[in-house]
């Protein structure tokens, strides 16, 4: 088979693809990217049996069949070709000729004989919305998925979505981030995608109007995103019940401007590190944030100037945590509500409730000394 194709997009496509191909799997064909010629489309595929994407581009052909092809070495080879059309032909013996301009490869592949059948993406139910706003939804949550497996379930996100208003929630133990958004469906769906997926769909997702159709059935889930199918397995297990875990109430509220806390806590992060922990203490009154922290490294104290209403409270966290929050608001202000020393922080826009993220708190205990003994 035989077929002529343009550089740029074919390199696009396997650039994508190939995020899907594992580094090292024991089903030899799966280290390789599946490229099957149907006449003028060409699809390439990469799937790791738990993450599939696939593609199709426009080429120059009348023939049909499919090889297998390592990856890396193919994107390199196309990516270092001097002429926009690229011609390549498969042998009987599957050895492929690439040519570009006056360059010329002859490598191998394989049949495609033993590559796994790839879950079909579009039975069961399916919903639209915007890529652009479940990109936003995507990257303001997912800094709060668990990295660790003593709870797989926790290692995704879950969608759930009851009456058209949608919640797409994450949660690893010490934080929770919730970003709700109203879409236009009836039906009800309640399932968990893996991380590692998420993270594939927002980079292909666009920042415009133009629509993602996900297709959910009861093991899988797929996002038909401007021309790439993203199919996954779902994750198995009871989600935690994060409705449970909000505040009903609060004490104190707190409006601050998100970039001047976010350089506060930076700055005070520079003497905290995995050999010297020490937990931000924030002591929230009198129109004023004071933040410092105490290590082996070194004190720091910082002040600044916010919109307080309530008691004062004097509380501690992890700092990198609450970073993680603040930078996922992507609001210029943002509004905390606070109970007492021990109940988590709160964080929303100061209007609305389109995100919802809680810090747990860290227990303080008194002043270290220099060197990040506490002081008794």
């Amino acid at each position: 088979m035989k077929f002529i194709c343009k550089k740029n997009e074919i390199n696009e496509a396997l650039n994508n693809v190939s995020r899907a191909v594992p580094q090292k799997s024991p089903i030899a064909a799966l280290n390789l990217i599946k490229l099957t010629l149907a006449k003028t489309r060409l699809e390439l595929t990469g799937y790791d049996l738990e993450l599939g994407i696939s593609t199709k581009i426009s080429v120059q052909s009348d023939d049909m069949g499919c090889f297998l092809i390592e990856a890396r070495l193919f994107s390199e080879i196309v990516r270092k070709m001097p002429s926009e059309d690229i011609e390549i032909e498969v042998a009987s013996n599957y050895t492929v000729t690439i040519k570009g301009g006056r360059a010329e490869y002859n490598i191998s592949s394989e049949s495609a004989d033993a590559y796994p059948v790839i879950p079909d993406y579009n039975s069961g139910d399916n919903f639209t919305l915007p890529q652009a706003l479940l990109k936003n939804m995507i990257d303001q949550t997912i800094f709060a998925v668990a990295v660790t497996e003593n709870r797989p379930i926790l290692t995704g996100e879950l969608f759930d979505i009851v009456d058209g208003v949608f919640n797409l929630v994450a949660i690893d133990g010490y934080r929770l981030a919730i970003r709700t958004e109203k879409i236009n469906t009836e039906n009800q769906y309640h399932f968990v995608v893996k991380a590692k997926t998420l993270y594939e769909v927002s980079k292909l997702l666009k920042d415009d109007d133009s629509l993602v159709t996900v297709h959910y059935s009861k093991k899988h889930i797929s996002f038909e995103i401007s021309g790439y199918i993203v199919i996954s397995r779902l994750l198995e297990g009871e989600f935690h019940n994060y409705k449970g875990s909000l505040p009903r109430g609060y004490s104190t509220e707190i409006i601050v401007n998100t970039s001047d806390f976010i350089n506060a806590l930076e700055r005070c992060m520079l003497l905290i590190n995995d050999k010297n922990k020490a937990p931000v203490r924030i002591t929230f009154g009198n129109s004023q944030a004071k933040i410092s922290c105490a290590t082996g490294i070194g004190k720091f104290f910082d002040e600044l100037n916010v919109d307080i209403s309530g008691n004062v409270v004097e509380i501690g966290f992890n700092g990198r945590y609450l970073l993680d929050a603040l930078k996922s608001a992507q609001s210029d202000t943002v509004k905390f509500r606070l109970g007492d020393a021990r109940s988590p922080m709160k964080i929303m826009p100061v209007d609305g409730e389109s995100y919802t993220f809680l810090v747990l708190p860290l227990k303080l205990r008194g002043e270290q000394n220099e060197n990040g003994n506490e002081n008794k």
